[in-house]
């Protein structure tokens, strides 16, 4: 028999392979080799089963089930406010529905991010836009809207009711002589009133030149009367102011413009001198030339520029006022068809 031998070793065991690491690491190795052990980690590891989360957990009224079996929450709806009434009676207070165009556009989601709404532009883009009936039709219809208004402006020019009272004014104008012999008739005296025969202005004028005759008799004029009178220049320039842009009526209206220095367009200037229809009304020829005083005695009744204290230049505006009126309407229509030429 071969003979065993046997070579046993008693000494000390090898020591085990020590830890790599810091402490931190190797308590953390250690306690992660127990929970294995124990089976812990493993069980951490495992997801839930989509079984079990069906049972367990009910879904909420906001999720709503998918066909991949996931959930997504639906945004809450919103609760319509209402209001009582007086009479008790509940009114909803969200009637924007009523005013669509007061109200601006909802705000859009896209991609989970709420868009910008500029509502001013809103707004303003969702006004009404009104176009006035009139305006379209005269872009419809320019020629025709043309000739209507032209004869619409004819209609009132034509019509004595429609000359407006206040751009219609009486003018009459006292003169004192001047200049070689007082030949030279000068403004001393001028009075205006208006459609009523209301007085707008009533001054006594110093002329810029020597006075050589009063003319009292005719005038009325006196020496007195030109202490405190108004320079002619300034009195002329008041008087102009009034006159222009208006229809001035006066009896041979054309020496009281001569001695204004001052010529008004025909179109506007009314002589009763010159009007056939008030010669035909007091029974005197149509072509004569026949004076204030004549004229208001047979029409109006009345006798003005009597006794020697001379003539009212305010009493003259408002007889020459009053025989107009009354040939106002027949006048302004024959003017319309046969316009004075300037």
């Amino acid at each position: 028999m071969s003979t065993l031998l046997l070579n046993l070793d008693f000494g000390e065991p090898p020591p085990k392979k020590a830890l790599e690491g810091n402490s931190k690491h190797q308590s953390f190795v250690k306690k992660r080799r127990l929970l294995e052990r124990r089976g812990l980690l493993n069980k951490k590891k495992q997801l839930p089963s989509k079984v079990s989360r069906l049972q367990s957990d009910p879904p909420k009224k906001e999720e709503t089930r998918k066909i991949d079996d996931t959930w997504s929450v639906s945004p809450p709806q919103k609760k319509k406010k209402t209001a009582v009434s007086s009479s008790g009676s509940e009114q909803s207070l969200n009637n924007k529905a009523a005013v669509p165009w007061l109200t601006p556009a909802p705000s859009q989601k896209g991609h989970s991010l709420v868009a910008k709404v500029d509502l001013l532009g809103e707004f303003q883009s969702a006004l009404p836009k009104i176009k006035s009936h009139r305006a379209c039709s005269q872009k419809k219809h320019p020629q025709k809207n043309a000739s209507q208004n032209s004869k619409q402006a004819h209609s009132e020019h034509s019509s004595g009711a429609s000359q407006e009272p206040r751009k219609m004014v009486a003018v009459d104008c006292e003169m004192v002589g001047t200049g070689p012999k007082g030949h030279v008739s000068s403004l001393a005296r001028c009075s205006i009133v208006n459609y009523n025969g209301d007085v707008l202005y009533d001054e006594y004028i110093l002329p810029p030149c020597r006075i050589v005759d009063y003319r009292t008799r005719w005038s009325g004029i006196r020496k007195q009367h030109m202490v405190n009178a108004t320079p002619f220049k300034i009195a002329r320039s008041q008087i102009l102011k009034i006159l222009t842009g208006k229809i001035v009526v006066g009896h041979a209206i054309h020496n009281d413009f001569k001695a204004l220095q001052y010529f008004h367009p025909k179109s506007l200037t009314r002589d009763t001198s010159h009007i056939p229809l008030l010669n035909r009304k007091a029974d005197f020829p149509e072509n004569a030339t026949m004076s204030l005083k004549r004229l208001t005695q047979k029409l109006l009744n009345r006798d003005i520029q009597v006794g020697k204290s001379g003539h009212s230049s305010v009493e003259d505006a408002q007889a020459t006022m009053e025989l107009y009126k009354l040939v106002e309407v027949e006048w302004e229509q024959h003017l319309a068809q046969n316009p004075p030429k300037d």
